[in-house]
């Protein structure tokens, strides 16, 4: 394996390691552990700051911020400084190697440019004190730099594109504009605290239709926990997006399951199918228990890698059933180009 596909594969995986530890550390109520940035009080490590921790803390026991917090939040950071070195090296290889195949520079370009992007979103949401818009914006960024290094690793190792009918490829777009729809609906909740505004199944509050007040809930600009106004957020706000977010998930899961039997029921994809099946049932059987059991945190933190997983499935099914590249189009015409002239010749 080259190095390029190796800083790939680890960069791949780093990627997943940082948004699921990142869900952790916001749902372990560590995001302002550290409430200053790059650093924490201006030292890089919380052992370095422990003085400044330990006096803060004991001010505000309840707050935010403790040595244990503390270090939860600048591991997530050194992960995330981590993967951004790796990326720069990615595009520095492409570039230099841009003439050869299965190498793609104006992706990695663009990579570098989300993980600017994302350093930025990692500042403002401590700086900004965890805005909603913001926090919901990180998390996606984290899956888009999944996405790109998905795709980067699918076309460095060659991986072989699928003749598949123009429907099947229709309904793997809309389901990976459906599951990116659904994972923006679960960062809003997640990052507006309203995953348990309804804690009855399938149900809220008793009813199919529970009172909502959309207009507060889904207003972007606002501090957390806030309305646009300055009020406090009321719980048919946070009933609107839990309510939401649920609703989008059928939405999603049906259109995804609809994929899957398209895919399961051709032989060439079968496996792509099948292990899409398993992760839309695990993810919805995650969403359900926390649910049930009051968001515990490893369950709450599976559900995010769920997210994760299905992410990386379906931009790999988008790229395998993908209209042929232009170069693997070009060498099976020469291909069959050469059967003919050669048939050609046995007669003459």
């Amino acid at each position: 394996m080259s190095l390029y596909r190796r800083l790939i594969l680890v960069a791949f995986v780093l990627t997943a390691v940082v948004i699921v530890f990142g869900a952790y550390v916001r749902l372990a109520d560590a995001g302002l552990g550290c409430p200053d940035w790059p650093g924490c009080y201006g030292q890089v490590s919380p052992h370095h700051a422990q003085a400044d921790i330990l006096q803060t803390h004991a001010v505000d026991p309840q707050g935010p911020v403790s040595l244990p917090k503390a270090w939860k939040e600048m591991i997530h950071r050194y992960l995330a400084a981590s993967l951004g070195l790796l990326i720069l090296m990615i595009a520095a290889l492409s570039w230099r190697r841009r003439d050869r195949q299965g190498v793609a520079p104006g992706v990695a370009a663009l990579l570098v440019g989300v993980v600017i992007f994302q350093g930025l979103l990692g500042k403002w949401t401590v700086t900004l004190l965890l805005k909603p818009a913001i926090v919901t914006a990180h998390l996606l960024g984290g899956l888009t730099t999944l996405a790109l290094l998905a795709w980067l690793g699918l076309r460095a190792h060659r991986v072989a594109r699928l003749p598949m009918p123009p429907g099947v490829r229709a309904v793997a777009r809309v389901g990976l504009v459906l599951l990116v729809a659904q994972i923006v609906l679960g960062g809003w909740t997640s990052t507006n605290y309203a995953a348990l505004a309804c804690t009855d199944f399938p149900t809220c509050h008793g009813s199919f239709s529970p009172e909502t007040d959309y207009g507060n809930a889904f207003h972007i600009v606002r501090e957390l926990g806030m309305t646009a106004d300055g009020d406090f957020l009321p719980l048919p706000a946070l009933t609107a997006i839990h309510w939401s977010h649920r609703l989008g998930a059928v939405v999603a899961a049906a259109a995804l399951c609809l994929l899957a039997w398209l895919l399961a029921r051709r032989q060439s994809t079968q496996p792509l199918g099948l292990a899409l099946l398993a992760a839309i049932t695990l993810q919805v059987a995650l969403g359900i228990a926390n649910v049930v059991f009051g968001l515990p945190l490893a369950l709450a933190v599976a559900h995010n890698a769920g997210a994760v997983l299905l992410v990386a499935l379906l931009v790999s099914i988008n790229y395998r059933v993908g209209p042929l590249r232009a170069e693997a189009a070009v060498g099976r015409r020469k291909v069959a180009g050469r059967g003919k002239h050669e048939h050609e010749n046995s007669y003459a």
